[in-house]
């Protein structure tokens, strides 16, 4: 089986695709793919798809969504001698989980990647690190779970993976950073501090890259606009970190690390 939640969702088994073209069981066969190997009890299934507001059916409801999972998996194994369906999508007490094998969801290589890459990071292979993060983001193909309607249990799994996302990224620019690579993310910063106005990280990370590729100025430009995006929308200024660099920018400081991750917005 393979499983994709990392922006559109997919699932194949012998290269039949499992994805349900309802919402509803869609929404299932993403949250039950997210917690792969793991039991995700009814009452989540339920808040997922209904909210506050279950039905009085919803117990029948649900089995049905089960079985029209469970009949495109047996579909997809039709002639497999090992597995059937029910050994796939297992019933468990009190919930449903979907049997899957190490790497079969492509958030666990995301995962297992990004940690390789904290971890060679904070060993201080910054090579290593900048490979391994950016394998780790190359396994994105768009926004988490793109073309499913997500409840209140899915928005929270796509809000924590996005999370996990942007720390990824970060932590990657810092590691070319650390390489001396500063003209060459360059243009991705400035587009990620466009996009992201008021993320102080990006801003920093954007300065330090900028002044030590002798745009001096065109850092403090980058900090002016950080400045009038945080006190024109929330009235504030930015942290000390963030005015530190400025005034490292100002004095001609040419020793500017990233710093660790720190950031607003």
């Amino acid at each position: 089986m393979e499983i994709k939640v990392l922006g559109p969702l997919t699932a194949h088994e012998h290269g039949v695709s499992l994805v349900p073209s309802a919402a509803k069981p869609r929404q299932i066969l993403a949250l039950l793919a997210l917690q792969g190997d793991h039991v995700v009890t009814v009452p989540t299934l339920m808040e997922e798809i209904w909210g506050q507001n279950v039905p009085r059916s919803a117990a029948t409801t649900l089995q049905t969504y089960i079985l029209q999972l469970r009949r495109k998996i047996a579909v997809a194994l039709d002639g497999d001698p090992v597995r059937n369906a029910k050994e796939v999508l297992v019933t468990q007490h009190g919930g449903y989980l979907l049997q899957v094998q190490p790497g079969q969801v492509d958030v666990q290589e995301f995962e297992q990647l990004a940690l390789s890459g904290r971890g060679a990071y904070d060993a201080h292979d910054y090579a290593a690190a900048s490979a391994l993060l950016g394998k780790a983001l190359a396994v994105w193909q768009g926004p988490a779970l793109v073309d499913v309607p997500v409840g209140g249990v899915l928005e929270l799994e796509v809000l924590r993976l996005e999370e996990d996302r942007m720390a990824c990224l970060e932590r990657r620019i810092d590691a070319d950073l650390k390489l001396g690579r500063h003209t060459e993310v360059v243009p991705e910063l400035c587009f990620l501090a466009a996009r992201h106005p008021m993320h102080e990280n990006f801003c920093a990370q954007l300065m330090t890259a900028l002044h030590c590729s002798g745009s001096s100025w065109r850092a403090l430009e980058a900090y002016q606009r950080l400045r009038d995006a945080l006190v024109g929308e929330l009235g504030i200024e930015p942290s000390a970190r963030l005015q530190q660099l400025q005034h490292a920018v100002l004095s001609g400081d040419v020793d500017l690390g990233p710093g660790p991750a720190s950031h607003r917005g």
